[in-house]
Order: structure tokens, then C-alpha cells, then sequence
């Protein structure tokens, strides 16, 4: 609470001086795009629960509103009144790939980006049956057939990974859809596909029990889940991916309640009650302020247009 406060108090020395006063008299709302119970839903509601324990106070009510794959709790968040009562989940999907596909009201241009506080970290396994075990093999087999890799949907975020990394690796893949990725994992164990894009923690028990095996790790540098497995960046190919969770708000809002929202989720990301809370579910929790968010989610949506581009997706939805 201590610390919350203090950057209350810096915040304040660099605010007009009746901003934070004025800001929050009424409860903020967090729309989540997504049905009740899954992940992001879940961890904004311990974003909410963290915001009002340290700021004494202030009231963050969670709404959620599924539908047309995120694009409809996203565009209720990014169109709202921009007073700061109302933000948005921000989910790689709805605001770096949905656009791409059409059938939304809105561009990563009428994002206002507020701050990232998690990202789940991903990992292409080889499946079970798969003729190849490592990455080298991997990009061996590759080079004589294409290799069939599941995914949870056409256009989805793991979907687009895998085209995106075989772009830069310079490599064929078959992009095989499921319905989720619980079928994909199940095909993946069964030997029915040769290979999947899964989070470390999801992969973990069947790695352990030799039913996947990892090939390489999509991020700059090695991670503790899986310390003998490479990156494809020291393979020699320019990729990274990861999916993450963000707070959004419409564009518009003044300087002096953007200010305090940015800080508030700094400190809730800095929180270690929160930290914990969220590890133990298997969250990578992550701090990126609003302009370092938007330089994320503006590369990936780059990278999913070229994807998209390629796959003759794009606009799909129109």
C-alpha cells in the first residue's frame, strides 16, 4: 500500500493538481470480450480486485460481452465514452488480427493503449508419431513435405504463428484447423498431426509423459520450463511470438486520466500479492506501458496482415 501510494503521490506532483481528486468518483468499467470463466476473464477480474485493494476507494466492476470472436466486447471498449470509466481487455486476437480478417468496427488506430500485464509464452511441440524430434529435424523433414501443423482455428492466433514462423524460416506448412485448442492437443497426443503451437504450460504434462516434444521456443531467449529447448532466433531465424493481456481504452481521453489509469496498472502489475496470485495460474506476468504495448501489438498485427495476405484471408469476414 505504501508503495501504491507513493506513486500516487509522484503522479500527482506531474498531474494538474485537481486531476487525481476528480478521477475516480464512480465505478470504472472493464469490458471483457470474452465468455465468463476463461483465462482473460479471469485474470482481469484479479486486475480489478488488486486496482481496488490498492487504491482505496475506487470501484472496478468486470462485464463481459463474447461474441464475433472478441470484436464485439472490443468494439463496445475502444467505441465508449472516453472518460476513463470505461476500458477493455486487450487480447492479441481481437485488436492485432481480427481487423485484418474484417468484420469489426475498428483498427488498432482507435486503440488508446493503456498497459500490458501478462503474456503467455508459446512453444511449437512435434506430436506424437511426428517424424522428427528436434528443431534441425524439424526443418529437414520440412524441406521434403510439408508438415502438418493443428491449430485452434483458421485465422486464429496460433494459426497465425505457425504461417508466420515457416514465412521466415522459409519453409511449407499445412495449417490444419480445429475446434479449439483442446481438440488440437488431443489430435497432437493421438498422432494425428505432426506438430501444434502450445503454451508451456499446456504442453508441460505431455512433454513429461512423452507425448509431445518440444522443438523450439518462441521468444528471444531460452525459458526455465524447458531450458534444453532452443529458440528459433539462435537457429538463425528472425522470429518471436507470444499472446498477451492488456488493459484498452477508447481514444480521446484526457492526459491527466490517462496518466492515472497507466500508473494504477503499473502498480498492479508490481504488486507482489498479484504476482503471485498470477504465476500460480500459469500466467507470465509482464509490465509494458502503453507505448511499449502498442509497439507490440502494432509488429503483430503487421505480421498477421502478411500472413493474412498470403492465406488469401484477408477480409474474410466481410
Amino acid at each position: 500500500m505504501k508503495k501504491a501510494i507513493s506513486l500516487v503521490a509522484l503522479a500527482a506532483a506531474t498531474l494538474p493538481g485537481a486531476a487525481l481528486a476528480d478521477f475516480p468518483v464512480r465505478p470504472i468499467q472493464m469490458i471483457v470480450p470474452y465468455a465468463a470463466g476463461g483465462s482473460t476473464d479471469l485474470t482481469v477480474r484479479i486486475v480489478a480486485e488488486t486496482l481496488e485493494r490498492l487504491y482505496p476507494g475506487t470501484t472496478a466492476v468486470v462485464r463481459n460481452q463474447p461474441g464475433g470472436g472478441g470484436g464485439i466486447g472490443t468494439s463496445a471498449a475502444v467505441n465508449a465514452r472516453s472518460d476513463g470509466y470505461t476500458l477493455g481487455a486487450g487480447a492479441q486476437g481481437p485488436i492485432a488480427i481480427l481487423p485484418h480478417l474484417g468484420g469489426t468496427d475498428y483498427s488498432i488506430d482507435d486503440v488508446e493503449f493503456v498497459g500490458l500485464y501478462a503474456r503467455s509464452l508459446q512453444v511449437m511441440v512435434a506430436c506424437a508419431n511426428a517424424p522428427f524430434d528436434d528443431y534441425d529435424s524439424f526443418i529437414a523433414s520440412a524441406a521434403e513435405r510439408a508438415p502438418q501443423i493443428g491449430n485452434s482455428g483458421a485465422g486464429g492466433a496460433n494459426h497465425i504463428s505457425a504461417e508466420a514462423f515457416a514465412q521466415a524460416a522459409g519453409i511449407a506448412v499445412e495449417s490444419i484447423p480445429f475446434g479449439g485448442s483442446s481438440e488440437a492437443r488431443t489430435a497432437c497426443i493421438g498422432g494425428h498431426i505432426h506438430a501444434m503451437v502450445a503454451s508451456p504450460a499446456e504442453a508441460l504434462s505431455a512433454v513429461d509423459s512423452n507425448q509431445m516434444t518440444p522443438l523450439f521456443v518462441m521468444e528471444d531467449e531460452r525459458i526455465d520450463l524447458f531450458p534444453e529447448t532452443p529458440t528459433a532466433v539462435e537457429k538463425g531465424v528472425d522470429f518471436t511470438w507470444s499472446s498477451y493481456k492488456g488493459i484498452i481504452a477508447p481514444k480521446g481521453i484526457d492526459d491527466a486520466t490517462l496518466n492515472w489509469l497507466r500508473t494504477a496498472i503499473a502498480d498492479v502489475v508490481a504488486d507482489p500479492q498479484f504476482i503471485e496470485v498470477m504465476t500460480e495460474m500459469g500466467e507470465f506476468v509482464t509490465y509494458e506501458d502503453g507505448s511499449a504495448f502498442e509497439a507490440r501489438v502494432r509488429r503483430d498485427g503487421d505480421m498477421a496482415y502478411s500472413v493474412l495476405d498470403a492465406l488469401d484471408m484477408l477480409g474474410v469476414n466481410n
